[in-house]
């Protein structure tokens, strides 16, 4: 049963970014996966957010922010579920860089598979059929 009152004074207006964890000194292997291998652009920090590490990045309408974690642990269960437009040619770009990807079948009208970063994060990939 919904909570939510029929009537109010904003509405939800989408997604700014995810935000995933990386341990210290991660930010070469993001520049790798994110910047590289996915084809998404660095953005630029504010100063004083760049002053605590990590890095940010852009692509297809989608943001990425990598925060450094003095204690990190890799989001195993936890994933943002990125929508794709011609998955198979991503798939094989992730595996010819050395990603592993799993193809599942179990989400109704789309593609999908998932891949960990080199942190071992969990990501979603899908498209819909």
């Amino acid at each position: 049963m919904s909570t939510t009152p029929s009537s109010t004074s904003y509405s939800l207006a989408g997604l700014h970014h995810v935000q995933l964890s990386i341990p210290p000194g991660g930010e070469a292997a993001c520049r790798v996966f994110w910047g590289e291998v996915l084809g998404m652009a660095e953005v630029e920090k504010p100063p004083v957010l760049a002053a605590r590490g990590g890095c940010w990045f852009r692509g297809g309408g989608v943001e990425v922010h990598l925060g450094v974690e003095e204690d990190f642990r890799p989001a195993r269960k936890a994933h943002p579920g990125i929508r794709v437009i011609g998955i198979r040619a991503l798939a094989d770009r992730l595996e010819r860089g050395g990603t592993a990807v799993t193809w599942d079948d179990n989400l109704p009208g789309h593609l999908r598979f998932h891949a960990f970063d080199a942190f071992g994060n969990r990501l979603e990939f899908l498209e819909p059929r």
